[in-house]
């Protein structure tokens, strides 16, 4: 991993890093996570899906394609990606998290290739990809200027990148932070810092930087009375984008 790696947060990688074990328990620190898994992975393979025309009914509807997950912590995101037929690569700032993640994939049968490096560090390499997740990542990068603009180098002509993050708002800092980290404690108290929460248009702006337009956009929601997250037009807290070249 490049240490140089502008985009990197060290305070960030450690908080996670401390936590590595934790990934894998849906009762543990990374519970929401668990919780919110489907309703990422919905949309990822209808958006996927319609872009590369592909049969989300299918089987393997991503054979043939090269995804890279960025910032894959214990590979929650990973691993389905792989059963849905991609060839994975996935990469973390920590290598705790990394060899979580690795660990589990191999229980599993499941081919990834998972590194502990940086966008930047591997955006020198002849790594090119269809489709690359950076899914509520970008909230805790250094400088997203330089991330975003190292992942666009990542991708092929066609590729296409889903973005998920949380909206800089009086609501997702009442949702997000308060309620979700001090109140419920779904997740650690200061995995989020109001001030790096990014706002869609700040987000479109800079996929826009780094040559890439939006094509779909989606907020995200808790069902308290379902129980679940769906997807919704309000993008005051959660949402995700899809930006293509």
């Amino acid at each position: 991993m490049s240490d140089a790696a502008p985009s990197i947060d060290p305070e960030e990688v450690a908080r996670f890093s401390a936590l590595a074990a934790e990934w894998w328990d849906p009762n543990g620190k990374f519970g929401i996570l668990h919780k919110f898994n489907p309703v990422r992975l919905g949309f990822i393979r209808d958006e996927i899906g319609r872009r590369f025309g592909r049969d989300p009914a299918d089987r393997h509807p991503f054979s043939g394609l090269a995804l890279l997950d960025v910032g894959c912590g214990g590979g929650l995101l990973s691993e389905p990606m792989a059963r849905l037929g991609a060839a994975v690569t996935a990469i973390d700032a920590s290598a705790r998290n990394i060899s979580t993640a690795r660990v589990h994939a191999d229980a599993q049968g499941l081919a990834i290739d998972f590194r502990a490096t940086s966008v930047e560090a591997l955006a020198e390499t002849d790594a090119r990809f269809d489709v690359i997740l950076n899914m509520e990542v970008v909230e805790h990068v250094a400088d997203l200027t330089s991330f975003l603009g190292a992942c666009a180098r990542l991708l092929k002509p066609e590729g296409t990148m889903v973005v998920a993050t949380i909206n800089r708002t009086p609501k997702a800092y009442a949702l997000a932070i308060v309620a979700a980290e001090r109140v419920l404690r779904w997740v650690p108290a200061g995995t989020h810092h109001y001030r790096k929460l990014v706002r869609p248009p700040e987000l479109e702006a800079a996929l826009g930087r780094a040559g890439l337009a939006v094509s779909t956009r989606s907020g995200v929601a808790y069902d308290p009375l379902g129980g679940r997250w769906r997807l919704t037009s309000d993008m005051d807290v959660n949402y995700m984008m899809v930006a293509s070249r």
